[in-house]
């Protein structure tokens, strides 16, 4: 297929989506490019009433989910105010992807009738408008994850989470942007374009659900569902100052997602919330066991929620935690809110009470050398299947690339044969195991007879970047690996005048110096900065209950 042809179903496509959007809702009071923070766009704009800006303005998803239940506001109240905030800020961060907001105001009215009728709620979710990633299809949808080659494919079923959640009452209104292979923590693509993080439109929003991370910041989601297999999850929530979950493979179903390297089932793709909220994380996570996924998804494990873990029956119901903080994980040095960020949770849990050890790095080098191996073992087929239209790679992140400059890490690699493969995932079951023993080791340094109760590290050695300027995911793909649940938790934002860049360090890598040169405090300034917390693998229902002590401690010291 010509240049032209796969450039005039991206024109088609956009011009849809366009139309998607009311006409009243397109052309409202748009701060010009200029204006790098849009934050405060939503309040000023003119679109939302009084009620709309109320309701959106709630990051807690369990207490709009009791405003709902009470019938304080209506489902239809609810889905028209997020409808019309996320269209906001789409229009700001270039964000959402499928836009279907008249199917969401009419389930939002049978919502509403059948609470009317029944006295009580369809699930536990009732009335809640949740946003998805680009990969979750729909029944009647597109689901172009990103290529020009599938404009047009629409989806015959719903994916297996699609369902949960409606069974649960939520209301499905839009879909949200993700990179061109998904294999990026940017996110651009050629159908979409790029979408820009809300804090400073200069910078990356992540990937690869940085759509989500944008759509959740600017408020037009309280909750959404996204996917994470390198840290993609993970790296929107760092950079955007929300919350994101990544459960361990299996406990939520992914049967019916469309995705990227599909069949490579050696680091498989996970299935998380992303929240303005904690709460939000664990009602996704609860919503979802209760409608028993297991029986939906063959590869779901057959795992209820866990009350007992959760109230930290083994661990002393949560009576001085011990934590392990890793500092560096040994390639990329933090940058200094990052360390600071570090410190403010250090303090902030010795202050209530807990035990915070210091953690070295672990085979770091060997897990990414091995999960990078898998990742490519397929010498990039599936990428290349992927763009059968004329459609280029995209080869770098940078506004300003040259298509043809394909940096090393881009290049393909040979394919491996089935039984390279196997080696691969031999090596990695070692890996696994010793990292279990090194966990299991840590017993002799806590103090409390049990090893560490969760890992701490930074959600990345920078906040967000400038457009094209992320580096691997060092801090975050090494936990996909292990297959570990993590948490992203908000902790404080980059604030010049503490954040100062220290004289050069003697450099662990290229990378390393090329993130040293990169950071500048005054350009920085006002950016999110998080942190990661991770407990062994299917340890989700003990996890949400360290990060809620872990959230709540930094509350409690004044979590800016």
């Amino acid at each position: 297929m010509s240049a032209g042809v796969w450039k005039e179903q991206v024109a088609d496509k956009r011009k849809r989506q366009q139309e998607a959007i009311p006409p009243e809702w397109r052309y409202i009071d748009l701060p010009s490019n200029d204006q790098l923070n849009v934050l405060d766009v939503p309040a000023t704009c003119g679109l939302l009433t009084p009620l709309e800006l109320e309701i959106t303005n709630v990051s807690d998803v369990s207490v709009l989910l009791k405003q709902l239940a009470s019938a304080q506001w209506s489902s239809v109240q609810v889905t028209t105010a997020f409808c019309k905030r996320a269209v906001i800020a789409h229009q700001l961060t270039n964000c959402l992807t499928e836009i279907f907001l008249a199917r969401a105001l009419d389930r939002a009215a049978e919502l509403d009738e059948y609470l009317k009728q029944h006295g009580t709620v369809m699930g536990p979710l009732h009335g809640l408008p949740i946003s998805l990633k680009d990969q979750f299809c729909v029944k009647g949808l597109e689901t172009v994850m990103g290529y020009a080659a599938w404009i047009g494919k629409v989806a015959a079923e719903n994916a297996v989470l699609v369902d949960l959640l409606l069974d649960c009452g939520a209301v499905l209104y839009v879909r949200t942007n993700l990179p061109q292979t998904l294999m990026w923590a940017e996110t651009n693509n050629n159908v979409f374009g790029r979408t820009v993080n809300p804090y400073n439109r200069n910078f990356a929003a992540g990937g690869s659900s940085g759509g989500e991370g944008s759509l959740i910041a600017m408020h037009g989601s309280i909750l959404g569902a996204a996917t994470d297999v390198a840290g993609s999850i993970r790296i929107p929530a760092h950079f955007c100052g929300i919350y994101g979950f990544k459960p361990s493979a299996h406990r939520i179903p992914s049967y019916g997602i469309s995705d990227a390297l599909d069949g490579q089932d050696s680091i498989p793709t996970c299935i998380g919330p992303l929240s303005s909220s904690l709460s939000g994380l664990m009602v996704f996570f609860q919503a979802v066991l209760s409608k028993q996924p297991w029986r939906r998804d063959p590869r779901t494990l057959n795992k209820p929620w866990d009350q007992d873990a959760y109230m930290l029956k083994g661990q002393n119901e949560g009576e001085q935690l011990c934590f392990g903080l890793l500092w560096n994980e040994g390639t990329i040095t933090p940058t200094p809110p990052v360390n600071r960020a570090l410190e403010q949770t250090k303090a902030a849990l010795e202050k209530a009470g807990h035990i915070v050890i210091n953690w070295e790095p672990f085979k770091h080098k060997e897990f990414y050398v091995n999960a990078r191996a898998i990742w490519t073992s397929d010498g990039y087929a599936d990428y290349r299947a992927s763009v059968n239209t004329g459609e280029p790679l995209l080869h770098s992140m940078k506004p300003d690339a040259d298509p043809s400059d394909v940096p090393p890490h881009r290049r393909p690699r040979e394919p491996l044969s089935s039984f390279d493969v196997w080696q691969l995932n031999k090596e990695r079951r070692e890996l696994r195991k010793a990292h279990l023993d090194y966990w299991e080791s840590s017993i002799t340094r806590t103090g409390t007879g049990r090893p560490v109760d969760a890992l701490i590290c930074p959600g990345g050695p920078y906040p967000a970047v400038p457009h094209g300027h992320a580096r691997p995911s060092f801090y975050t793909w090494m936990w996909n690996s292990l297959d570990y649940p993590v948490l992203a938790i908000p902790v404080t934002k980059v604030d010049a005048s503490q954040d100062v860049k220290p004289p050069p360090h003697k450099f662990l890598s290229a990378d390393d110096e090329g993130v040293y040169q990169l950071y500048d405090p005054v350009l920085f300034d006002g950016l999110p900065v998080g942190i990661q917390v991770m407990c062994p693998t299917q340890h989700e229902e003990m996890l949400l209950a360290i990060g809620k002590i872990v959230d709540k401690s930094l509350h409690d010291i004044g979590k800016q």
